[in-house]
């Protein structure tokens, strides 16, 4: 199945591309944060596909109550476990490694790391029936990997995640990489692809009935 995922940067081109159906055959967008909540709420318009998204260090603190703090239409995946009906089994984990006290969506390493743990029940639970973790989607990457210093290191709880979830993908954004040449946005490590999505990338990921 297509899969479209953004983050961090409004594309001004997917706005004239959706429009004129370019993405037909996308069946789910996934947003890895730090986006307008209208533009997701476009991209869920025009192509009326299931959206998932994390927040970023960018996005407001999630408030279901405030329009300005979600974004309508779509589903905040943050600590969360869900089974599309594609046969996708997606988790998601937003927020970024804290760089200022007050900062929205930002954590210490400590923090990340027991923000983490509260998924573990729901990971086991899913592994316990059988089940892979088809897609860990985040804002930030893992810590050492497409990371760097200061606002932009990794946090080691998605490590940790990996290692314990196995995930055949993990997604994030957090990190610009303009100069293609020079750095890589994908990396393999243990049993998972990590992709760098920014500024957005179009996926083409077997679901579970298609690798029966």
């Amino acid at each position: 199945m297509k899969i479209l995922a953004v983050s961090d940067q409004v594309v001004d081109r997917i706005y004239s591309l959706a429009s004129q159906g370019q993405f037909r055959d996308v069946s789910l967008i996934l947003g890895c944060g730090d986006l307008p909540y209208d533009y997701l709420e476009y991209l869920v318009s025009v192509l009326n596909v299931p959206l998932y998204y994390v927040p970023g260090n960018h996005d407001p603190e999630y408030d279901q109550r405030r329009a300005a703090a979600r974004a309508e239409g779509c589903t905040n995946l943050d600590l969360r476990l869900t089974h599309t009906r594609f046969g996708l089994t997606l988790a998601g984990f937003g927020g970024s490694v804290r760089y200022k006290p007050q900062g929205p969506n930002q954590y210490s390493q400590i923090e990340a790391s027991a923000r983490a743990l509260s998924l573990l029940p729901a990971l086991t639970w899913n592994r316990l029936r059988g089940r892979r973790l088809d897609i860990l989607l985040a804002h930030s990457p893992p810590l050492g990997i497409h990371d760097s210093d200061g606002a932009h290191e990794g946090l080691n709880a998605l490590n940790l995640l990996i290692r314990w979830a196995r995930p055949r993908y993990l997604l994030h954004g957090h990190t610009h990489f303009y100069r293609q040449n020079l750095e890589t946005s994908e990396t393999h490590f243990l049993d998972t692809h990590i992709i760098n999505i920014f500024p957005y990338k179009i996926l083409d990921i077997a679901t579970r009935n298609e690798q029966r």
